[in-house]
C-alpha cells in the first residue's frame, strides 16, 4: 500500500504492492489492456505542437494504445475544464504539456479521479516534474507512462484550489507576481532572482502559525512556504525532508532580517545543512497562517488573491501520477534520467 493510501500498480504487469486485488476498475485494466488517453497542451508555452502530436500518437500507436484526444488550453480555461472533459470521456492517462500553471490547472480537474497525470515538461520551472523525477524529454515522459507505474501523491487545498508543489504567503508570492513575463520566457529562473531583489527590503509580516492541533506560534517572517515537495529551480532543495505521499506537508517559516541573514539562509540551503539559519520547519496536515495585514499568495507559482490567511488542508493520495520510481523507493525522484 502506498503512503498515499492507494496500492501501487504498473503498466508492465508487475504489482509492487502487497495488495492482491486492485481497488478500481481502472486499476484492473492497467495490466492487460491498452489505456485510453488525452493530451492537454498550452499552445502558448509549448513549441513544435505538430511534432509533439506526431510523437505522442506514434509512440502510443506502437504500444497498441488508441489515438489520444487532443485538447488545448485557452485564456478562459487554462486546463481544468479540459482535464475534467478528458476524464468524463474515459481517459485513463492524461498527458499534460505546459508550464507549472498549466499542470496545476489540470490537477484541479484530475484530483480524486482514477485518471493518472503524465507530465511532459514544457514551461520555465517544471517544478512538479523535477520533484517527481519525471524526465525532461517528451519521448522519455511518454515511455514512462507506457512502461512504468503510477503512484498516488498528496494534494494541498487553499480556498478550494489545489496545488501539488508549494503554497506561499509573503515574499515568495510577491516574487512570483513581479517576475517579468518576457524575462521568464528568455532567462527562466533569472527572472525570479531579479524579482526577489526588488522585494528584499519589504517589511516583515507578523504571523500566527498553527499546525494541526499544536499551539499557535507567533513569529516575524518574510515568507511562509507550505511544501508538498522541496526542490526549487536550479536544483535548490528548500525542504529536503518533504515527502509527496506521506499525508503531510512541510511548513517553512523564513525570517531573515538583513542581507547577512539572507546569505546565511542561502548557504545553509545550498549546503544541505540539517538546520538552516533563519528558517524554522514544521510538518502537518492542517496548516493555518494568519498575517497582520493582507499578503500576496501563490499556489505552484500561480498568484492568487491576497489575504491575511493561508489555510492549507492536505488530501492524502488524491492524485495519481506517472512516475519513474515505484512505491518501494523513499525518494520518488531517485534514479530518474536528467539529460535532454
Amino acid at each position: 500500500m502506498s503512503r498515499g493510501g492507494r496500492p501501487h500498480t504498473t503498466y508492465s504487469g508487475v504489482n509492487t504492492s502487497q495488495e492482491q486485488a486492485p481497488e478500481t476498475a481502472a486499476e484492473q485494466r492497467l495490466d492487460h489492456a491498452p489505456l485510453r488517453s488525452a493530451v492537454i497542451v498550452n499552445p502558448n508555452r509549448v513549441e513544435g505542437l505538430d511534432e509533439l502530436r506526431t510523437l505522442i500518437e506514434t509512440r502510443l500507436a506502437d504500444a497498441g494504445w488508441p489515438a489520444p484526444a487532443w485538447l488545448e488550453t485557452t485564456a478562459e480555461d487554462p486546463g481544468t475544464g479540459q482535464a475534467r472533459q478528458a476524464v468524463e470521456d474515459g481517459a485513463e492517462v492524461v498527458f499534460v504539456s505546459g508550464g507549472d500553471g498549466t499542470v496545476r490547472a489540470c490537477i484541479e480537474g484530475l484530483v480524486g479521479t482514477d485518471a493518472a497525470l503524465a507530465v511532459l515538461p514544457g514551461g520555465t520551472g517544471n517544478l512538479l516534474a523535477g520533484n517527481l523525477g519525471i524526465p525532461p524529454r517528451p519521448e522519455d515522459g511518454i515511455r514512462l507512462a507506457l512502461e512504468r507505474g503510477r503512484r498516488a501523491v498528496d494534494i494541498g487545498e487553499v480556498d478550494g484550489q489545489a496545488f501539488a508543489v508549494m503554497a506561499g504567503m509573503g515574499l515568495d508570492a510577491a516574487m512570483m507576481e513581479d517576475a517579468p513575463t518576457a524575462l521568464k520566457a528568455k532567462a527562466g529562473v533569472l527572472a525570479y532572482i531579479v524579482s526577489a531583489f526588488k522585494h528584499l527590503a519589504d517589511d516583515e509580516m507578523k504571523v500566527e502559525v498553527r499546525v494541526d492541533d499544536r499551539p499557535v506560534l507567533r513569529r516575524r517572517a518574510r515568507t511562509v512556504v507550505v511544501g508538498n515537495v522541496g526542490r526549487l529551480q536550479a536544483g535548490v532543495n528548500l525542504l529536503p525532508d518533504a515527502v509527496p505521499d506521506n499525508g503531510q506537508m512541510d511548513v517553512a517559516i523564513i525570517a531573515p532580517r538583513n542581507l547577512g541573514h539572507w546569505v546565511q539562509l542561502l548557504v545553509g540551503v545550498v549546503a544541505k545543512r540539517k538546520r538552516v539559519p533563519n528558517m524554522e520547519v514544521l510538518r502537518g496536515s492542517r496548516i493555518s497562517v494568519i498575517s497582520d495585514r493582507p499578503q500576496p499568495r501563490q499556489l505552484d507559482g500561480d498568484v492568487i488573491e491576497p489575504s491575511t490567511k493561508l489555510e492549507v488542508s492536505v488530501r492524502a493520495g488524491a492524485l495519481w501520477v506517472c512516475v519513474y520510481q515505484p512505491d518501494t523507493s523513499d525518494d520518488i525522484a531517485a534514479g530518474a534520467p536528467t539529460g535532454r
